[in-house]
């Protein structure tokens, strides 16, 4: 209960602070979400770029959990996974607050939840991930950034809501991992704790998700004599 109050707490917390606190709205916010969902980043600061592009990565790393997750929810985890390329936290935090612990995955994976368990899923990821943080870490203009970030809410905000989605990700690894039954947790539970590229890590080296099905279990039965 403890855990779905903070989550609660957290999302209400963080909605007011955007809406309320968070630097006023720009007049070419609308043409610049337009400009960078199109890829028409001529005269962007590529430090924005990046993390423009690097939050609709996150959506694809929460999905990678989440899917597998509400399997065995009462709530459907599209629900908030879809809502989560275009507002990120802000619907993962609703997710987090409602799930109940899930430390099972009943039924057998279908091609879709194969390919989100894949490790290659989580390699490309990273490897898409490297190139954006070093496209905007080498040609970004921080000075502008950091003005950017103080005056414009929608930089303000993306930027506060990669924070929020790098913090909270360790919070759904723990009962991933003893759906796949990890033997010493304590490597990957610590490494989903580096923001971002640690929760790449863990998608690229968990092992497969193990299938809980009457037909499973009857193979892994010895036959008897």
């Amino acid at each position: 209960m403890f855990r779905k109050i903070a989550f609660g707490l957290l999302w209400l917390g963080f909605i007011t602070y955007a809406f309320v606190f968070a630097p006023p709205d720009q007049p070419d916010t609308l043409e610049l979400i337009k400009n960078l969902s199109t890829g028409q980043w001529q005269g962007i600061n590529p430090l924005v770029v990046a993390l423009f592009n690097i939050m609709g990565v996150f959506p694809i790393i929460y999905s990678a959990v989440l899917f597998i997750d509400g399997r065995g929810q009462k709530i459907p985890a599209w629900l908030f996974a879809i809502p989560s390329f275009a507002v990120g936290a802000f619907a993962i935090l609703p997710y987090l607050a409602l799930r109940e612990s899930n430390k099972q995955f009943p039924g057998k994976k279908d091609f879709f939840l194969k390919l989100l368990d894949s490790r290659f899923t989580g390699i490309a990821l990273t490897l898409g991930t490297i190139i954006l943080v070093a496209y905007g870490l080498l040609a970004g203009d921080w000075g502008n950034f950091v003005h950017q970030w103080q005056t414009s809410r929608f930089i303000h905000v993306m930027s506060l809501d990669f924070c929020v989605l790098c913090l909270i990700f360790p919070t759904l690894v723990g009962d991933d991992m003893a759906r796949r039954q990890v033997k010493n947790p304590q490597l990957l539970w610590l490494i989903s704790f580096i923001p971002l590229f640690g929760s790449l890590i863990y998608l690229s080296v968990r092992p497969p998700l193990l299938e809980n099905s009457a037909e499973a279990v009857s193979i892994k039965q010895p036959i008897a004599n």
